[in-house]
Order: C-alpha cells, then structure tokens, then sequence
C-alpha cells in the first residue's frame, strides 16, 4: 500500500525545481526592469543634450521603458516553463480585448502621438485647451498636463486637449489684455484716456511696441464703456491684469474721473 513517504522524493524534487525556476524568473523580472529604467534614463538624457524637445524626449522615453518592460516580463515568464509563442497568443487576445474595453485610453494614445508630431504647444507654452487655462508642465502617453497660475495641477485625456479649439498664447510671445473700465457721462473722455494711458506705462509690465491703446466700446445704461488695451508677455498676463485695474482706478479717482454704478430714479406719485 502506497503512502505519503512514497511520494516525498518527486515532491521535493518538484518544489526544488519549480523554487529555482521561480527563483531565476524574479531575478530576471528585478534584475531587468532595474536595466531598463537605466536605459530608459540614458535615452532621455541623450535626447535632451541632443537638443531634442523636452516633450518629445519624454514621450519616447515612456514609450521605450514600456516596450523593454514588456520583453523583460515576458522572459521572466518563460523561465517558469510557460511557451512564449503560446504567451503571445494569449498576449494578443488579451491585448485585442483590452483595446475593444479601452478604446478611450488608445484614442488618448493617438492624440499623444498627433500632439508630438503637429506641434500644437510645447512644454513651457501658456495654452487654453479643454476650458483651462495655464502652461504646458508636461505631455505624456495619454495626459497633458498644466499648471494654472494660482499653482494648481491640471491633468487632461490627450483626445479631449485635441478635442476642441487650442489656443496658444505663447507661440506669439506678447498677448494684449481688454481691461473693461466705465466712467460717468459727465466724464471727459480725452481726459480720462490720457490719465489711463499715463498711469499705465509707469507699470513694468507694459510694453512700449506695439503701444496701448484706449477706446470707447459701449454707451451703456449707467456708464461711457471704455477698453484699455495694452500688451504684456505672455507669461505676465495674470499678474499685469491684477495690477493695472488697480492702477486704473487709483488714477481715475486722483483725476476725479468718476466710475459710476448703477442707479435708479424712483418716482413716487401721491393721488
């Protein structure tokens, strides 16, 4: 009669074989995925000395550590005595399953790649994409990301940044501000163009050319509209904004130039 003493040998030698086996296939997965982050890094680094753009330079360094991870666990695999053709079979399934599931993230994928290759903004440009507004941090295989000027981080889907209108303010390096200003009726308006134009140029962050201007939009209900127009870099708009209507106003009261706001006459009728 057979007992579990007949069977210990094979089930040593199994446990032995399959433990060195798995033993060598984590060591190939740590040994190799450690390489791969070297290369990887020595690639990125290459491209950048090259002068290769930052994006591009990160997107095809993502793209290589995956590719080469890819490989490595695929070795690792096979050391533990799966087929590799059999696993790429199955690989490729699986990867046509998941891509029928993910159709999204692949669309993202393909957005990334148009991204590198159209050129709609680089790294460090101040674009409006998807309602935000703020600069390029980074563009990866699937995400863009900005940083909005009160520091905040914004990741948006590659597909829905290329989804609608771009705008990109840096590409022309100067952007012109439409600061909205009213004054009263009574107001003169060649006067309070000189006191706005005057106030305005003391500010750093004005520029000279092309030269601000101010003119009279809208005759509205309570107030004579005017739009003061003068230009900043780019990447001093939201700061030039803040500091100009401040400016504005300061010197229009100094002026006595009034900003009106809205006023109703009621009229009481006793029968």
């Amino acid at each position: 009669m057979e007992t579990i003493e007949n069977y210990l040998p094979i089930l040593k030698d199994n446990v032995l074989l399959y433990g060195v086996n798995f033993a060598k296939a984590l060591a190939i997965f740590i040994i190799g995925r450690f390489i791969v982050r070297l290369i990887a890094k020595a690639v990125g680094k290459g491209m950048e000395r090259s002068g290769t753009d930052p994006m591009l330079a990160k997107f095809v360094t993502n793209i290589a550590y995956a590719l080469m991870l890819t490989f490595v666990v695929i070795a690792s695999i096979s050391q533990l005595g799966v087929q590799t053709a059999s696993l790429v079979a199955i690989l490729g399934a699986a990867g046509l399953a998941v891509g029928l599931a993910l159709q999204g993230s692949l669309a993202n994928f393909a957005a990334g790649v148009m991204t590198i290759i159209f050129r709609p903004y680089n790294v460090g440009d101040v674009v409006e994409v998807s309602g935000q507004t703020g600069q390029v941090e980074e563009v990866d295989i699937f995400t863009t990301t900005l940083r909005l000027p009160d520091k905040t981080k914004i990741i948006i889907p590659n597909g829905q940044a290329l989804d609608g209108a771009i705008t990109n303010y840096t590409e022309a390096g100067d952007r012109r501000m439409n600061l909205a200003v009213g004054i009263s009726y009574d107001a003169n308006i060649q006067q309070a163009r000189e006191v706005i134009l005057k106030a305005i140029s003391k500010s750093d962050y004005v520029l000279e050319s092309p030269a601000p201007s101010v003119g009279v939009t809208e005759l509205a209900d309570n107030s004579v509209n005017l739009t003061v127009r003068p230009w900043a870099k780019a990447s001093d708009h939201p700061a030039a904004t803040l500091e100009l209507l401040e400016i504005i106003k300061v010197a229009l009261d100094e002026a006595e130039i009034g900003i009106p706001y809205p006023q109703r006459d009621v009229h009481i009728y006793n029968h």
